[in-house]
């Protein structure tokens, strides 16, 4: 019985022909995976793009937001009182809207005072506190007017707490919803200012103080709390700092520091340190080189306090 031949393995050209197939699925595979990679890649450094335009959209929407409606009775930017209880009023700004300057007597019988300042500014403090009481004084003799301006310029003092912006968004409230009480208010911010470099205050403490100086209201409450003025006070702080200053002779190109102090379209050369006396001597000098015809005489011209 003849023994049946037992199954072989491929011969060689089959073995060839295997390697070549297997080399060629290898390299499909490889390309495969090189496409794969590719368009992750691309997609990566796609989505990557999508983001950064998106964050930079983001920022270029919230640089160029409208600024909002301003407060009513600052249509200047600023506020005009002429006695201590009594503020012109006129309409609020709208979103957009470019301030309207204010109109000031150019009789020379009476001083048209203009204060830029910050609430967080030392300086301003000492003006406020060495001034105050005989500004108040003229304007109840009806011999002065005071127009404020509050900016936020001092935010990085308060280590975070941005008081510089939320003091003058509680002023623009006062000035909005109780605008005859501004004149206390602004003394009794001053008097409560914390110091630079440390923490501010919080809402609650603000708007005790906008309390103690006859500002309070559900209304004032929410405007404090909401910084509803947020906006405008940015604005308003950087129409000031680019300028021109209206009413300043010859013009402020734009405030670069606080407090600064216009009278009759002059600006008070500040010293620290500085008494009523000195501020009352300026005034009196402003308004006797007026060259008006109709010059205070001296029992009407502002005097100092004792």
């Amino acid at each position: 019985m003849g023994t049946g031949r037992g199954a072989t393995g491929p011969n060689k050209k089959d073995r060839r022909e295997q390697a070549r197939e297997h080399a060629r699925l290898m390299r499909e595979e490889a390309q495969k995976k090189a496409r794969r990679r590719r368009w992750w890649i691309q997609g990566s450094v796609g989505v990557a793009i999508i983001a950064v335009l998106a964050i930079v959209s983001l920022v270029i929407v919230n640089a160029v937001q409208p600024p909002g409606p301003g407060p009513k009775n600052m249509i200047s930017d600023g506020i005009v009182m002429t006695s201590t209880t009594k503020a012109v009023r006129t309409p609020a700004l709208a979103s957009g809207e470019k301030p309207t300057a204010t109109t000031q007597s150019s009789k020379g019988d009476v001083a048209n005072i203009t204060i830029y300042l910050d609430y967080q500014c030392p300086y301003c403090n000492q003006f406020e506190t060495t001034n105050a009481t005989q500004i108040g004084q003229w304007l109840d003799q009806g011999i002065a007017t005071l127009e404020v301006h509050p900016l936020a310029l001092l935010d990085r003092s308060s280590l975070g707490n941005r008081y510089s912006s939320r003091a003058a968004n509680a002023a623009a409230c006062v000035a909005n919803y109780k605008p005859n009480t501004y004149f206390k208010v602004n003394s009794t911010l001053f008097k409560d200012q914390p110091a630079e470099n440390t923490d501010g205050m919080s809402n609650a403490k603000l708007l005790s103080i906008l309390k103690d100086g006859g500002a309070s209201s559900s209304k004032i409450t929410s405007c404090v709390n909401d910084e509803k003025f947020k906006n405008w006070v940015s604005a308003s702080t950087l129409r000031a700092e680019k300028g021109p200053i209206p009413n300043s002779k010859p013009a402020i190109k734009g405030i670069t520091g606080t407090p600064t102090v216009i009278v009759n379209g002059s600006e008070y050369p500040f010293k620290q340190g500085a008494d009523a006396a000195d501020f009352q001597a300026f005034v009196q000098s402003v308004m006797s080189a007026s060259g008006s015809t109709s010059t205070p005489t001296p029992t009407p011209t502002p005097t100092a306090t004792k």
